[in-house]
């Protein structure tokens, strides 16, 4: 069992975040670590650096993105706003691990985090155990920064296997070509869901159905935002379900929202009430035709590898104040919640770290007190 002082499991925006401030508070990543240095170690399951934005559809260009918001202490190189986005920002994220020499251990899949049992031993009953495919570690503190991409939400409606055409997750979405010229009936209300009627309905016939009517801002006033954060932050603290913050905030009038409005294809129906062979059932009786439906229906948090520790509470959520569990403080969950977007996980990982620093500088994997070097100059921002 290898011991280490924290491990942050996921390298996207959060988990990267985590790890340049863990290292400015002179952590050193394991491979590099030496006799009584401050340690940690990275791990993520993907092949390659980028996180979620590996995976992003072709035609999600960089002048259409809803934001990217600079990882700590490197900005984001000028690129072409034709470019796509699953092309630029993992280049950038991948110069970013080594810009700063994170080295971020991959593909390892983490399959549980859980507390010290009898037979793991004395020297390990302060910290959490991490199971992965790769070997297992006692780590001081875990910062979980699995995000959300990994688990697509699909609600169930009757009649879904019954369906004859395709069920397309946006998760699963590659190109507005795969449709053209067919009926695609595209459900959900959030950025995914209008960005993407949009642009397929440019090739195809759509029809778009929301569980409710969006409310349109032109504006969003920063006080208006802050309140929304704050109303997700008493959501997590309570251990309710995360709500994405753009469902609390309403609906910005995005470019490609206008566009879709001129073109007079933001027309939106109330949700169907059953799946059939050939479409969907609208609640007034009447029958939509379909090929295809595009589930735009958002994501869940990927915390599946928590469940040893029995955080759910029963309204299905965990209970968490400004990034850190309350039933289990050795662990930071950031991308959850309000810290779902780029400048929160930012933010989240440079909090987690400031409250892991300010405990006692021992170890939590051997007791021993800590040395402390110098803190990294090279390639940090101040």
């Amino acid at each position: 069992m290898q011991p280490v002082d924290v491990l942050a499991i996921g390298a996207g925006q959060a988990g990267l975040s985590a790890a340049h401030h863990l290292q400015r508070r002179g952590f050193v990543p394991v491979p590099r670590a030496e006799a009584g240095d401050r340690t940690f170690v990275v791990l993520d399951a993907e092949r390659a650096p980028g996180g979620a934005w590996q995976h992003r559809w072709q035609s999600l260009k960089m002048g259409t993105i809803n934001g990217i918001y600079e990882l700590p202490g490197f900005e984001v190189p000028a690129a072409d706003p034709a470019a796509s986005s699953r092309d630029v920002l993992p280049a950038y994220f991948a110069a970013y691990e080594e810009r700063f020499g994170l080295a971020v251990q991959r593909p390892v899949r983490v399959h549980a985090v859980r507390r010290p049992e009898a037979g793991d031993g004395e020297a390990v009953r302060d910290s959490l155990i991490v199971e992965t495919d790769a070997g297992t570690w006692s780590a001081g503190h875990v910062i979980n920064a699995t995000g959300t991409w990994t688990r697509p939400f699909l609600p169930h409606y009757p009649g879904m296997e019954t369906f004859r055409g395709r069920h397309v997750h946006v998760k699963d979405y590659v190109s507005a070509e795969e449709f053209a010229g067919k009926r695609v009936v595209v459900v959900g209300a959030g950025i995914s869901a209008t960005q993407l009627l949009e642009e397929i309905s440019r090739v195809a016939d759509t029809f778009w159905v929301t569980r409710r009517e969006p409310v349109w801002l032109d504006d969003l006033p920063p006080d208006h935002l802050a309140a929304a954060v704050a109303r997700v932050e008493e959501r997590v603290r309570q251990g309710l379900p995360a709500q994405s913050v753009v469902r609390v905030t309403g609906m910005h009038r995005a470019p490609w929202v206008r566009r879709a409005e001129e073109r007079g294809v933001l027309v939106r129906h109330p949700m169907f009430t059953a799946i059939e062979e050939h479409g969907v059932r609208m609640p007034d009786g009447s029958f939509e035709r379909a090929d295809v439906i595009l589930w735009a229906t958002g994501f869940r948090a990927e915390l599946a590898h928590l469940a040893p520790l029995r955080l759910r509470t029963p309204q299905g959520g965990l209970r968490v104040r400004n990034g850190r569990s309350l039933d289990e403080p050795r662990l930071f969950v950031i991308g959850y919640g309000p810290s779902q977007s780029t400048v929160g996980a930012n933010r989240a990982g440079r909090d987690a770290v400031r409250a892991i620093v300010a405990e006692p500088a021992a170890s939590q994997t051997t007791g021993r007190p800590h040395r402390k070097p110098p803190l990294p100059t090279v390639g940090i921002a101040a």
